[in-house]
């Protein structure tokens, strides 16, 4: 769930499926709703990091043809992003 799908009739949907609201609801809200703060944290810095993985090219595009390859790229990359 995202900032820019929160209606009552998604967060229902969600809460159907089990799933707990991460993402702070607007500040206009009326009724707004409980969030874990850590969990939002976490979920930010996970989103950054696939942000910054898609800087590199051969990860996007999936020019490794063996998934070893693919995989040896991907700990290239994590890292040189961990490095930075």
């Amino acid at each position: 769930m995202d900032r820019a799908y929160e209606d009552n009739k998604t967060l229902q949907l969600a809460l159907d499926f089990g799933f707990l609201p991460v993402v702070p609801p607007r500040s206009n809200r009326l009724k707004p709703w409980q969030y874990d703060k850590a969990m939002y944290r976490k979920r930010n810095e996970i989103e950054r990091l696939f942000r910054r993985l898609k800087g590199f090219r051969r990860i996007f595009s999936r020019f490794e043809k063996l998934d070893i390859m693919f995989l040896a790229f991907l700990n290239f990359a994590l890292i040189v992003v961990a490095l930075r």
